[in-house]
């Protein structure tokens, strides 16, 4: 089933807000007025006011007659409205910052056209339009900044509010919100006997904060318990781009795609399907050992697996229009997620847990999908390690956070950054297990014969003159020298 509005629901949705009082400062309602810079404005104004409020939604209702809120119908079509040669949804989509999923809901009601712009409440900062801020004082619509106090209790608001306890889904009948979530995998994955019923089974989502109870009857689905269990994340409207995307390409580059998959699945119910699916598709190498051939991956699974968990669980929600994606080159896998870092990508590997999703990072934990240790890294680079791997990457590229898995590479084959990575990140994972890095401990890790300790040492001299190891102790002898990372 889908949540778009039906016409019924919307039909008492308009009943609702007709019952408001008129200075109610989420909602506002016009006759014929579609100017679209007034428009903009007040998808901002009312976004803000929504969060002050305390409200998911604010509408912009037309034909509705503003001081008597009777129905008076109105001539506004927004499906064909302009501004320009522009479509007005995309002109008005474009000038907002964030981006927020709006809609245009038209409806007949007494016989009379109506127009519902549904607008969703402001999550993580402010919504601009045009480059300002704008708030509901009463029923004008002023400039934030003009209003100190509301700035600051709406950053408040943004602060204590997460993304998990907003909603995905509102005013659902109790058979709808088990239509739309896979609440079999959720009783399956923690290990919980499935209720007897719908309203028991309700009831224990709702304790876990998968659901809550709406105020005018039926239930809420949360952001958390639709990214975690939705049966199709695109029946979501705010959530649809938040599904996982794997593409894979021919050779090293973008240019061309031989497929492309979207896991539509909540991250907890589809994550096992996710990565059984992924490491199929994979390629694998042909290790021949003294008797037999066999098959084995090309990158580590339980490495794929953690930066996979990483990228879901990391991500920066408010960022709209894109979501986790993975892509498949020849030579490499790249893991993506929006949104920066918490934390140094230089850090990663020492770091305790910082997570910007709690509330999810704890139900998978839960799960058994991440441990919320902060040993992730560390399992990745172990494993790169143990099969000799190029050391992984992390970067930041436009306001993304991406990791990098590379295919074998002769050491002989790596160029300068390669080899100061994997010695940096080796002299990392010696320091968290306090055993800091020797000759001997990198020539293992490159599989470098005994009698090249030249080798390893020129690797050493090249790390610590690009800054990113140092000796563990400055008077130190060169026979059994130890070196820790830059930081340490």
């Amino acid at each position: 089933m889908s949540i778009d509005r039906t016409q019924d629901y919307l039909v008492g949705l308009v009943a609702e807000l007709r019952k408001l009082p008129t200075e109610t400062e989420w909602v506002e309602f016009k006759e014929n007025n579609d100017n679209p810079q007034e428009v903009g404005e007040y998808l901002s104004a009312l976004s803000n006011t929504a969060a002050l409020c305390g409200k998911t939604h604010a509408y912009l209702v037309w034909g509705i007659a503003d001081q008597t809120h009777e129905i008076v119908g109105t001539t506004f079509r927004p499906g064909t409205a302009k501004k320009g040669n522009e479509d007005l949804e995309s002109w008005l989509l474009r000038l907002l910052s964030p981006r927020i999923d709006f809609r245009f809901w038209p409806v007949e009601v007494e016989g009379k056209n109506v127009v519902v712009l549904e607008i969703p409440r402001a999550s993580s900062k402010p919504v601009q339009f045009q480059g300002q801020e704008f708030i509901r004082v009463g029923s004008y619509r002023k400039n934030l900044k003009d209003f100190p106090e509301k700035e600051r209790e709406l950053w408040r608001i943004f602060d204590r509010t997460p993304f998990e306890e907003l909603k995905a889904a509102e005013r659902l009948a109790g058979n709808d919100v088990l239509t739309l979530l896979d609440y079999p995998t959720y009783f399956d994955l923690l290990g919980l006997p499935l209720p007897d019923g719908v309203e028991k089974i309700l009831d224990q989502l709702s304790a876990d904060q998968m659901v809550t109870p709406h105020v005018a009857g039926g239930w809420d689905i949360t952001n958390l318990g639709a990214i975690l269990f939705a049966k199709n994340l695109e029946q979501f409207k705010g959530l649809r781009r938040k599904t996982v995307r794997i593409i894979f390409y021919q050779g090293q580059g973008r240019l061309k795609t031989l497929r492309e998959q979207n896991n539509r699945k909540g991250y907890a119910a589809g994550f096992t399907e996710l990565i059984d699916s992924l490491n199929a598709s994979l390629p694998r190498n042909e290790v021949i050992g003294k008797a037999l051939r066999k098959e084995m991956p090309m990158y580590p699974e339980p490495a794929v697996r953690e930066l996979v968990a990483n990228m879901l669980i990391h991500q920066d929600f408010s960022v709209i229009g894109s979501g986790p994606m993975i892509e498949v080159f020849s030579d490499r896998i790249e893991i993506t997620n929006p949104g920066l870092p918490l934390v140094k990508t230089e850090r990663f590997l020492d770091t305790p847990p910082r997570s910007r999703n709690e509330e999810l990072a704890s139900v998978m934990r839960r799960v058994g999908i991440c441990e919320e240790r902060g040993s992730g890294v560390d399992k990745v680079v172990f494993e790169t390690e143990f099969f000799q791997l190029p050391a992984p990457s992390f970067e930041t590229p436009e306001g993304c956070t991406r990791a990098v898995l590379f295919a074998h590479k002769e050491l002989k084959d790596m160029d300068r950054a390669d080899r100061v990575r994997a010695c940096y990140l080796h002299a990392c994972l010696r320091f968290v297990q306090r055993d800091p890095m020797t000759n001997s401990s990198l020539r293992e890790r490159f599989g470098i014969a005994e009698h090249n300790l030249a080798t390893a040492s020129r690797i050493i001299r090249e790390a610590i003159e690009d800054g990113r190891i140092k000796p563990y102790d400055p008077e130190q002898g060169r026979k059994y020298a130890k070196y820790v990372p830059f930081w340490a």
